[in-house]
C-alpha cells in the first residue's frame, strides 16, 4: 500500500502530547513546533484522524522544496505528480501562509500554486481551459517558512476538535482537543475523582469520560479522505469496528461538573447525552463555594471566565479568591486552573507548583497547576 509523509498539526504548546498519542498508537514520529511528522499508509491516516484527541488536522505532505522566485514556486509545484492524488474533477482550493520568506505575498503564492497544479492536471487529463472542480474537495495549503515551501493536502475536513457531540456551547467554550490536552497534562486517571466546578457546556467532563471509556474521539464523524475516489473505504469501516470493540463501558467513573447557571447545566447534560455519556457524568447546578468532599486524590480542572470584558475583572478575581479558600483543605487533590490572568496566584492565595503556557485560539493563557499529596504506595505482595 502506498506510503505517505504525514503531519498532525496542533496548537502551539501541545505538540508533544500529539507525539505521545501517535507513539501510543504504535506510530513513530518527530515533534516540531506546532506539529508531529510521521509516515504511513491509508490505514495510518484514518487511525490518526480517528484516535488523536489533541491534534487539529492530519495532512499529507505532497512536496517540500526551496523557492525564492515565483518561477521556482511554479516549476517545482508543477513537477509534483498531482494526478496521483487529484482526479480530473477535483475541487482544490489553495490556502497559504508565508513567514520570513522572500515570497511574502500570500495571495500571489496561492495563485501561482493553483496555476501550476491546473497546468499539470490539464496536461495529464488532456483537458485544456478551466478544470470543472465539481467533484470531491481536496484542500491544499502552500506554506513558506524562510524560503522553504511545504505543500500539504488536508485529509481531515472540519478540524478534529469537532467531535460531533456539542449541540450547544454557551459563552466562551474551550475547543474539545484543547480540553483533552489539558486533561492529559494532569495527574488524573480513570480510577480517581474528576471535578470541574465551572463546567459550562461540559467539555472537560465529556472529554475525561471519553478518555476513561477509551472512546475514539473521531468515531462519530466522517473525514474528508473518505470522500476521495482512490481511498479504500473498507479501511475506515474496519478501523471503526476495532475502535468500537476497544471501548470500555464497564469501568466505574467518578466525574462531576457543576455550574452556577442552570441553563449551562442543561446544555452540558444534552451534550453528554449526544456523546453517549449521559450515565457516565454527574452534572448539577451548584455554587463553587458549596463544594466539599471526603474523597481523596481527585483532580479539579477548571476554565473559569477570564474577565476580558470591561467590568468583569473584579468579579472574576473574586471567583479566584473563592477557589483558593474552597480548595485549600483538599490537600490530596490536584488542581489545574486555566486563565489568561497572570495575576491569578495573588488572588487564589498561593503560588502554583508549576505553570504551563498554552494558547486558547490566539489568546495566551496559563495552566496553573497545584499538585496534591501522592497516594501512599501499596505494599508489595509477598511471593
Amino acid at each position: 500500500m502506498k506510503q505517505f509523509k504525514l503531519v498532525a498539526t496542533a496548537a502551539s504548546g501541545i505538540e508533544a502530547l500529539v507525539g505521545k498519542e501517535l507513539r501510543d498508537l504504535g506510530i513513530e514520529c518527530e515533534v516540531e513546533n506546532g506539529k508531529a511528522i510521521f509516515f504511513g499508509d491509508m490505514s495510518t491516516i484514518i487511525k490518526a484522524n480517528l484516535w488523536l484527541r489533541t491534534a487539529d488536522r492530519i495532512k499529507i505532505i505532497v512536496g517540500e522544496f526551496e523557492a525564492t522566485t515565483f518561477e521556482d514556486l511554479f516549476e517545482q509545484t508543477k513537477a509534483i505528480p498531482w494526478e496521483d492524488l487529484l482526479p480530473m474533477d477535483a475541487e482544490f482550493p489553495v490556502a497559504g501562509k508565508s513567514i520570513k520568506s522572500t515570497l511574502y505575498s500570500v495571495p500571489d503564492c496561492q495563485a501561482i500554486t493553483k496555476k501550476a497544479i491546473v497546468n499539470r492536471l490539464s496536461e495529464h487529463y488532456s483537458r485544456y481551459g478551466r478544470l470543472p472542480e465539481t467533484g470531491a474537495k481536496f484542500p491544499i495549503e502552500v506554506a513558506l517558512l524562510k524560503d522553504k515551501v511545504t505543500l500539504t493536502l488536508d485529509t481531515t475536513g472540519s478540524s478534529l476538535f469537532k467531535r460531533g457531540y456539542r449541540l450547544d456551547k454557551g459563552g466562551a467554550p474551550l475547543k474539545e482537543n484543547m480540553a483533552a490536552a489539558i486533561i492529559k497534562l494532569t495527574t488524573w486517571r480513570k480510577d480517581r475523582p474528576f471535578y470541574d466546578p465551572v463546567c459550562g457546556s461540559g467539555t472537560f467532563c465529556i472529554e475525561a469520560a471519553m478518555i476513561g471509556r477509551n472512546l475514539a474521539p473521531g468515531y462519530n464523524r466522517q473525514f474528508l479522505i473518505e470522500t476521495w475516489s482512490w481511498f479504500d473505504k473498507s479501511i475506515a469501516t474496519t478501523l471503526r469496528a476495532e475502535a468500537k470493540e476497544q471501548a470500555d463501558y464497564d469501568c466505574e467513573l467518578d466525574i462531576t461538573g457543576t455550574d452556577i447557571d442552570p441553563k449551562m447545566i442543561a446544555i452540558a447534560k444534552a451534550n453528554a447525552e449526544q456523546a453517549g455519556l449521559g450515565d457516565s457524568i454527574t452534572f448539577k447546578q451548584m455554587n463553587l463555594t458549596d463544594f466539599n468532599t471526603t474523597k481523596e486524590y481527585g483532580v479539579i480542572v477548571a476554565n473559569p471566565p477570564y474577565g476580558e470584558r470591561l467590568g468583569e475583572e473584579e468579579a472574576v478575581q473574586r471567583l479566584y479568591k473563592e477557589m483558593g479558600k474552597t480548595y485549600k483543605p483538599l490537600d490530596t487533590w490536584s488542581k489545574y486552573i486555566l486563565t489568561s490572568d497572570l495575576t491569578f496566584e495573588s488572588h487564589y492565595g498561593s503560588r502554583a507548583t508549576k505553570k504551563r503556557k498554552l494558547y486558547n485560539g490566539a489568546l495566551r493563557t496559563d495552566l496553573f497547576q497545584y499538585w496534591g499529596k501522592r497516594p501512599p504506595r501499596q505494599p508489595r505482595k509477598e511471593d
